[in-house]
């Protein structure tokens, strides 16, 4: 915001630091920024002036920056018309929420295994899966991205099937072959099993899955969601070891039906992992 240093009396620093409640280490890392420009600096000693009618900027900064709001987001968010900065901040907000109820979801999945809580929350079965060939993308992702990375990487291996004149064979599915949360990125694997001679594309590969036993839990649209879906995960996992099994190959989700027109309680996944007698 552009003062005019004659215009007004000027605050030293650190008057305007302790009248703002913002320190003065954070007030020289937001001129740096360009988030809250000095109105005045003095040519020899470098001292850093204020205007007081900063300080009503100043003070937003400060509350936002309680709000946890990183400084990138504030800067954009001061760029904004005055008009619009609420309901941006509104926005901000709905997105902390959003990430604290993920937490508290994982929170008590920790406590649970603090406890030795785990329990066979869903019920498992379990089926073998035939010798396949499968057409596949492997990519690394976050959590939050998965779907957009699942959906995508869908529609290129239908439509280099439909290409290819290649027929779907099975459910498509999507191999962990590594952990996928808010900080760890896979890699994941989505996979189309094809009837037919089909050649590799881009950074698809085509591979032959040996037939395996595996054991599944069955979920609907809403528990598919992350992190609701880390219940089902436990469950098969419990019952593995429950029962003697070993895991002999990364765990997966399988898409069995078309998700158009379904609704949150719809069956529409199913997690399942590859096992063998312990």
């Amino acid at each position: 915001m552009p003062v005019d240093p004659t215009a007004t009396e000027l605050m030293s620093i650190g008057r305007f630091s302790r009248a703002s409640r913002l320190s003065l280490k954070a007030l020289r890392l937001y001129a740096e920024l360009g988030l809250l420009t000095p109105a005045h600096v003095d040519e020899r000693s470098g001292y850093r002036y204020y205007a007081p009618a900063q300080l009503e900027h100043a003070r937003l900064v400060s509350a936002l920056r309680q709000l946890e709001m990183p400084l990138a987001r504030i800067t954009e968010l001061l760029a904004l018309p005055e008009g619009e900065r609420a309901r941006a901040v509104e926005e901000y907000w709905r997105g902390v929420e959003d990430e604290v109820g993920v937490k508290r979801q994982l929170l008590t999945g920790v406590l649970r295994r603090l406890r030795n809580e785990v329990e066979i929350m869903h019920e498992v079965k379990t089926r073998v899966v035939p010798e396949r060939k499968l057409l596949s993308i492997e990519e690394r992702t976050l959590a939050d991205e998965l779907p957009n990375v699942i959906q995508r990487s869908m529609d290129a291996l239908i439509a280099h099937a439909r290409e290819a004149g290649v027929e779907q064979a099975g459910p498509m599915l999507v191999v962990f072959h590594g952990i996928v949360s808010l900080d760890a990125d896979g890699p994941v694997e989505v996979c189309m099993p094809v009837a037919g001679a089909v050649e590799p594309f881009g950074n698809a590969r085509v591979r032959l899955e040996p037939a395996y036993e595996e054991a599944y839990a069955r979920i609907t649209v809403r528990e598919v969601e992350y992190p609701a879906i880390l219940r089902a995960y436990e469950s098969v996992e419990a019952w593995l070891e429950r029962n003697g099994k070993r895991c002999i190959a990364p765990p997966r989700e399988v898409y069995f039906t078309d998700w158009d027109g379904l609704g949150p309680d719809d069956q529409a996944c199913d997690v399942a992992f590859p096992f063998a007698n312990a």
